[in-house]
């Protein structure tokens, strides 16, 4: 188990893409009225979701290595990873009690309190699963350590 907590990030961004992937499918599909496909592509965006929650904690609870930004990049870039970090952490604090509340209401067939909730969870969803993708980008792709 020890030799799959480096890959763990790796993994996690992957997920986080994925997740977007299934969001974005499942916003397409209610918009053309496809119910039952809606239904399935955002319960498995949902599922992909809860993985990498079990995948985040699992590597955060293995390591106890600080991946830190590097000094080296333009202040200009730091500010812009760490105004992104921080709306990161704090919508995504937001996103399960969302989701779950969102799920919940569908699967009652409380359609008005679904949509109406529906309208700030997939949006704040989105951008936490996209900036989720650019944290990992920054961090491991475009300014590795020296």
């Amino acid at each position: 188990m020890d030799q799959l907590i480096p890959y763990l990030p790796h993994l996690n961004a992957s997920l986080n893409a994925l997740a977007t992937v299934l969001l974005v499918a499942g916003y397409v599909q209610i918009k053309r009225r496809h119910e039952t496909m809606h239904r399935g592509l955002m319960l498995a965006s949902f599922a992909v979701s809860v993985f990498f929650l079990g995948c985040y904690l699992l590597y955060h609870a293995n390591t106890t290595m600080v991946k830190r930004f590097p000094e080296y990049p333009p202040d200009f870039v730091r500010y812009a990873y760490f105004l992104i970090l921080i709306s990161h952490i704090l919508l995504a604090a937001a996103v399960p009690v969302l989701a779950l509340a969102t799920i919940y209401f569908a699967l009652r067939d409380q359609r008005t309190r679904h949509v109406r909730i529906a309208r700030w969870t997939l949006p704040i969803w989105l951008y936490v699963s996209v900036t989720g993708v650019l944290v990992y980008l920054m961090l491991y792709q475009w300014f590795p350590p020296r």
